[in-house]
């Protein structure tokens, strides 16, 4: 498992639930692969109740499945839950692209430059492992400009099953657009245009369903039978 650095004010569970969280999309923490409490606390340098509490609430969200008197394994991929997880982005991410259109400023314009601007960087030069924080970071711009940060907040548990699925599409999908679907995305906000940019979101946001068979074929022992 990889430790991450502790955010300044981040609770122990907070910390926990982030730890947990990005291991199990990075695959650090494989589908069907099983986890102590003891262990990871003593990983993180936790007592057991943060961790316990991180991984119930993970637990509610069916991307950890808790056995009593017995260790708790993280659930194999489930296509069903993906698509849930993944009807919950693209209907709310929809609606946000359209109103960053109304609501976007120069500065806001110039953070989401300097992302896609990275990502192009990172891309053309092989270095794919960097791309999905980027990734992350445009999306959530996104929120944060359109002021429903709350909501992104929300969202991120459920969406820990789409996440690991988008995590597998880079190293098993040769031709990524993600970036291009990003640049594209950033010229009709600079357009003003709400209506295009809805319909490159929606494209953007189900390119999942066309990596599946790659994805199948490189992870085949990470989905239920």
């Amino acid at each position: 498992m990889t430790l991450l650095e502790r955010l300044p004010q981040e609770t122990d569970r907070m910390y926990a639930l982030r730890t947990i969280r990005e291991n199990i999309i990075d695959l650090g923490l494989a589908p069907g692969s099983q986890i102590s409490e003891n262990e990871l606390a003593a990983q993180m340098g936790l007592s057991r109740t943060p961790v316990r509490e991180a991984i119930m609430e993970l637990a509610r969200v069916k991307i950890i499945q808790v056995v009593p008197q017995k260790r708790s394994t993280v659930a194999m991929i489930d296509y069903d839950m993906v698509e849930q997880a993944q009807f919950m982005r693209y209907t709310l991410e929809c609606a946000v692209v359209e109103l960053v259109c109304r609501m976007i400023t120069p500065e806001g314009v110039l953070r989401l430059e300097e992302n896609v601007h990275l990502q192009q960087f990172y891309m053309q030069n092989g270095y794919y492992e960097n791309i999905r924080g980027l990734d992350d970071k445009f999306h959530e711009t996104l929120f944060e400009l359109a002021q429903k940060m709350q909501i992104y907040t929300l969202m991120q548990n459920l969406l820990i099953h789409f996440d690991r699925v988008r995590r597998m599409s880079l190293d098993s999908v040769k031709d990524l657009k993600i970036v291009q679907d990003h640049a594209l995305i950033l010229d009709a906000i600079k357009r003003g245009d709400a209506a295009g940019a809805r319909t490159i979101m929606q494209t953007h946001l189900t390119r999942y369903r066309f990596d599946e068979s790659a994805i199948r074929e490189k992870y085949p022992q990470y989905f239920e039978k």
